[in-house]
């Protein structure tokens, strides 16, 4: 997901008081698990120095969760001056969201609400509504042959107006343009969908037929959720409500304390406490910001989720494992299921060798990650609110980056395959 090209600050004082420069915490108090803690802390003090240096830029802390056969470790590394975080901080974590999206779409395959390989035209099972509406602005080139599960994949080629230049936005992204002008603008999938068909954009190629990340198809998969389950429940219905009764909730198998705010206004724009912000170095001297407060509106779907780090590791565990909402067979699809032009990337979930399967995030000046490896029964979920955009995609992608050293690093420390070679 882009970021917003008007972010509203939010006083430095919220950020969570921590003082320490390293923090970091461990299940069992033998000296051979403290001594792994202090040499996981070390791995990650030495990655954040690393970047700074190669930066020239302060990153207020960098963060690893790593879970497995050999215990739990989170380690916190903090700059001087910059308070660290716990396992239990809430941040966004951005496109994340998208494996939750994935999910609910093939726990509806499994209870039979939808079928995944169907065409998005095509009829919600036991209606005659069709799986998108068929109005005007839904006119999206090649919408006849567009599968749910390209959607899933990225490979059904809908223009993304989040993160791409849309006609009349000044050279921005459609979202962008219009939060400069009103960040508090109540975005509607109908009305980002509506700029793909206006306008006629397209990835350039057939859908099935590439791969082209696209925010815009998730908001699409988002409505779809949002449809069948009005329809099976009587009542009109969000996605936010399908995940929270289905998904995550008090009455999921797995109930966990996430959010999946889409108002935006009110208390779906702020984090409950503690939280931390995001920080984000853009080109011109002083041009920083500080994000805190978030319209997520836009986001639907693709990017609107925020939790803890300790969330995010007992979802993906619980999810990977079987032994949360879906059965063995859909998280092979989840995992197996690939894009034809993109061999890593399935429905909503990536694969990283040493790493897992998961998802990453970027957005609002927060970085994450989430991976699972069922071959060690280690996951790794790695956070820092900061990217740096000063020297563009090319200092933005040495903090991305960092997500999979930082992984890697926690791993090698407990004796596990690191960074491949």
């Amino acid at each position: 997901m882009a970021t917003p090209s008007s972010i509203r600050a939010f006083i430095a004082s919220l950020l969570v008081p921590l003082t320490t420069v390293g923090i970091l915490s461990c299940i069992g108090n033998d000296n051979g698990t403290v001594a792994t803690s202090v040499r996981v802390q070390q791995a990650v003090d030495t990655i954040r120095k690393d970047l700074e240096d190669r930066l020239g830029k302060t990153v207020p802390s960098l963060n690893v969760l790593i879970d497995g056969p050999a215990g739990t470790y989170f380690t916190s590394s903090a700059s001087e001056g910059n308070g660290g975080i716990t396992q239990d901080t809430y941040f966004r974590f951005a496109s994340n969201t998208k494996n939750f999206t994935a999910t609910a779409i093939l726990k509806m395959h499994e209870d039979g609400w939808l079928d995944y390989r169907a065409k998005i035209t095509d009829m919600i099972p036991g209606s005659t509504i069709p799986y998108v509406p068929g109005t005007p602005e839904w006119s999206i080139p090649y919408k006849e042959i567009i599968t749910i599960r390209q959607l899933l994949q990225h490979s059904a080629g809908v223009y993304d107006v989040d993160n791409s230049t849309v006609p009349g936005c000044g050279g921005l992204p459609y979202v962008s343009y219009i939060m400069n002008a009103d960040p508090a603008h109540p975005f509607t999938a109908a009305e980002l969908v509506q700029q793909v068909t206006d306008h006629e954009l397209s990835s350039f190629f057939l859908p099935g037929t590439g791969y082209q990340y696209s925010d815009t198809g998730y908001t699409i998969l988002g409505e779809i959720i949002a449809r069948v389950y009005t329809h099976r429940s009587g009542s009109l219905k969000t996605y936010t409500d399908y995940l929270h009764d289905h998904i995550y909730g008090p009455n999921s198998r797995v109930p966990i304390a996430f959010h999946f705010p889409y108002r935006a206004t009110g208390s779906d724009t702020t984090l409950p406490s503690p939280f931390c912000c995001g920080h984000i170095f853009n080109p011109g001297p002083g041009e920083f910001a500080l994000n805190c407060e978030n319209n997520m509106s836009a986001n639907v779907a693709e990017g609107n989720g925020y939790g803890t780090m300790s969330m995010l590791n007992r979802y993906i565990r619980t999810l990977m494992k079987g032994q949360n909402v879906l059965s063995f067979s859909s998280i092979e699809a989840m995992k197996r299921d690939v894009s034809p032009m993109n061999a890593t990337y399935a429905l909503g979930c990536f694969h990283v060798s040493n790493l897992g399967y998961g998802h990453n995030g970027a957005g609002n000046g927060y970085l994450s990650l989430m991976a699972y490896d069922p071959q060690t029964d280690l996951s790794v979920i790695v956070m820092m609110p900061c990217w740096d955009m000063s020297n563009g995609l090319t200092s933005f992608q040495e903090c991305m980056k960092i997500l999979q050293e930082t992984g890697w690093a926690a791993r090698q420390v407990l004796g596990y395959p690191g960074k491949p070679t």
